[in-house]
């Protein structure tokens, strides 16, 4: 443990040194200024664990936890209130031989990324076996149901998008399995290995990228900050990281996600202090963008 806070101490104290030598300060790595509880955000209203939430059903016998919710990023109503474009982000469970009810979507659509379990989900079109690592994009107005296979619960994080005015959904859903998926990128903020799983190309309205991301042993990514109109959230799957957040850090556990303050001002940067190889789960929107019609 020692190891890891010198390793977490010369980090910082290098990061903050470049910063403060440069004649222009880069607000997109990290504010040279003193922390000032009145004007830094409280980043702990930033972050959101499922396991904090009450449970809630949906689709007839899912049961939804949420994680971050509906809110304002620049001054949350309450922790994980910090959604300004997508409607929630839950973890979801279907229980052992467990059906959903038959559902359409109306003005959202879904989007599921397996963690544990096995099952199917299936529409009047198509079907699709669900276990760790298939992520579903389904579009609105098309009926779908899930259906749970073991004797154990399927487990499984929702992101829930709504769909713009105009948009043209998909004609049925599509299926991307991250185990096949090929590395898109092996250096995304210094250290990331990148998987793409939908962007919205593929059919994502409000959201532009969901993807995994991978990085190495006692490897960070490079601090950045975000401005206004970006909505970027990660999140821990099995395993845990800390992550700096403005001038804090904090201890990620899995089901753990977090937004960056889209403040400009604000950076964040993950830490795997571990000995393995760890994967995390992001989706993200930069901005307005063009519109499928």
């Amino acid at each position: 443990m020692k190891k890891i806070w010198m390793f977490f101490c010369l980090t910082l104290m290098l990061l903050v040194s470049l910063a403060a030598i440069s004649q222009t300060p880069d607000y997109s790595m990290l504010d040279p200024n003193p922390y000032n509880p009145k004007t830094d955000p409280d980043i702990d209203m930033y972050v959101g664990n499922w396991k904090e939430s009450m449970p809630y059903h949906t689709h007839g016998s899912l049961v939804e936890r949420d994680i971050l919710t509906k809110g304002d990023p620049e001054n949350p109503p309450a922790r994980g209130a910090v959604l300004a474009y997508v409607n929630r982000f839950t973890y979801a469970t279907l229980d052992a031989y467990a059906s959903t009810t038959p559902i359409t979507l109306k003005d959202e659509q879904e989007i599921f990324y397996i963690i544990t379990g096995k099952g199917t989900i299936s529409t009047g079109k198509t079907s699709a076996d669900l276990y760790c690592g298939i992520s579903i994009l389904m579009p609105a107005k098309l009926e779908f149901s899930i259906q749970n296979t073991s004797d154990t619960p399927l487990t499984m994080y929702l992101i829930a998008e709504p769909v713009p005015e105009g948009f043209r959904v998909n004609d049925d859903m599509l299926v991307r399995n991250e185990n096949t998926t090929p590395v898109s990128s092996s250096d995304a903020h210094w250290v990331g290995i990148v998987k793409s799983l939908f962007t919205t190309k593929d059919g994502l309205g409000t959201l532009e990228s969901i993807l995994t991301c991978q990085f190495d042993a006692m490897t960070f990514f490079h601090p950045h900050s975000h401005v206004k109109g970006t909505e970027e959230v990660w999140t821990t799957i099995n395993d845990d990281i800390y992550v700096l957040i403005g001038k804090k850090i904090r201890h990620q556990l899995p089901g753990t996600a977090y937004l960056i303050p889209p403040d400009g001002k604000t950076p964040h940067a993950n830490f795997n202090v571990s000995d393995r190889m760890i994967n995390m789960f992001y989706f993200a929107r930069y901005g307005d963008h063009e519109l499928r019609k």
